[in-house]
């Protein structure tokens, strides 16, 4: 089977919740410690096989094409200083992967759109990753390479599920779980938006993490809108689900969702807690201010 080496990422959101901070800056850009979120999932795709990175952007989003492009006046003032490590560092992230611009365009919008925006990039046999930019997995095995793994074993679009408890269905899509055909791979029989607890119909709630192969390329080119006007993944996911198998893979992981102010928060503290530089100590701090 032919292996995915491209990676849509949806960066064009306007990020009102975070308002003021992201009027200037784009909420991809926000930093967990010392890298921005978008930098941490471009990461995982590249150590999953990914060498092409198309982000579709908003008009607002220029810092992150500054950030993944070369910085020759900051790389030669660093190695003036001595700080040839640091240098080095800014030369690799404009050399992780290819990297590709698009901007957003066309209505209705959701979350089909970028991927309609990208889809002149995708060539027929070809399967590709689709990530949402505000959300990542904290795991030893990189979450995009799992993905892979659960394709290669089924050849079928696969998309990442995550364990919440049912009093939270009403902020995800929910699974409607089939056959089992591994410890963490199952088959998709469909998704319900935001259920509620009462009619969720499993536990394992969809995240914005896909591989997909090209079967779904003329669903979405339909643009059936949906609920609130958009056409939606989730929808083109569903109607995919009815026509081939398509399964979800639970991740081997800890997801977390930096769009929420209080995710945002543990991620930023889980990370912390994880430095092998400063993370004992910032557990003492916690600990002290805790108490």
């Amino acid at each position: 089977m032919r292996q995915p080496t491209k990676a849509i990422i949806c960066a064009a959101g306007l990020g009102t919740r975070f308002l003021p901070q992201t009027k200037a800056m784009p909420k991809e850009m926000l930093p967990i410690i010392d890298k921005p979120v978008i930098q941490l999932i471009v990461e995982q795709a590249v150590a999953a096989g990914v060498t092409d990175i198309i982000i579709v952007t908003g008009s607002t989003k220029r810092a992150i094409e500054d950030h993944f492009d070369r910085s020759d006046e900051l790389e030669r003032e660093l190695r003036e200083r001595g700080k040839n490590d640091k240098a080095d560092e800014i030369e690799a992230i404009a050399n992780l992967a290819n990297f590709v611009y698009i901007r957003q365009k066309g209505s209705p919008k959701g979350t089909a759109r970028p991927i309609l925006n990208a889809q002149h990039l995708i060539n027929d046999d070809e399967p590709f990753f689709v990530f949402f930019a505000d959300d990542f997995f904290r795991s030893d095995v990189a979450w995009p390479l799992q993905l892979k793994e659960a394709y290669n074993q089924t050849g079928k679009s696969v998309i990442s599920l995550i364990n919440v408890d049912k009093k939270d269905a009403d902020k995800y899509g929910m699974a409607i779980i089939g056959d089992q055909v591994s410890e963490r791979l199952f088959k998709l029989d469909g998704l319900i938006e935001k259920p509620g607890a009462v009619n969720a119909p499993s536990n394992f709630a969809s995240v914005g993490s896909f591989l997909l192969t090209p079967a779904i390329i003329p669903i979405l080119a339909e643009e059936k809108v949906g609920v609130g006007g958009e056409i939606t993944l989730a929808d083109s996911i569903n109607e995919l689900a009815n026509q081939d198998l398509v399964y979800g893979c639970f991740i081997d992981g800890v997801w977390h969702d930096t769009g929420d102010h209080l995710k945002y928060l543990q991620a930023v503290v889980d990370l912390g807690l994880e430095s092998e530089e400063y993370g004992t100590d910032f557990k003492d701090y916690l600990i002290k201010r805790l108490g």
